[in-house]
């Protein structure tokens, strides 16, 4: 599998989009199809920003995957600390925090 991001400027957050597929494309031959997908959309998406509607537009055209928060399956904070490493999962939109106590660490 090989991953592919577009963003929208430096400073914005929150607009970076990660793409996977499983071919592997030149990074001239990816930005190609950006723009085309670009062109399609610039006067017309439905999407919160353009890197996320073109990134909608790869993946129903060319077979990407736009790698979204539905497709997460865990996320692990990690720490120093025992205390900062812990689980972070997202269900129904929501994310839940999952902590162990010392307490249960020794059954």
């Amino acid at each position: 599998m090989f991953f592919y991001e577009i963003h929208e400027g430096d400073e914005e957050l929150g607009t970076a989009v990660l793409l996977a597929h499983e071919r592997r494309y030149e990074p001239l031959e990816f930005f190609a199809l950006v723009k085309k997908a670009r062109a399609l959309l610039v006067d017309s998406y439905e999407e919160d920003s353009l890197s996320e509607a073109i990134a909608n537009e790869l993946q129903r055209t060319a077979g990407f995957i736009h790698v979204t928060d539905e497709l997460l399956v865990a996320s692990v904070n990690v720490d120093v600390t025992e205390k900062g490493t812990f689980l972070v999962s997202e269900e129904a939109g929501e994310r839940s925090v999952f902590l162990s106590s010392d307490d249960d660490l020794e059954n």
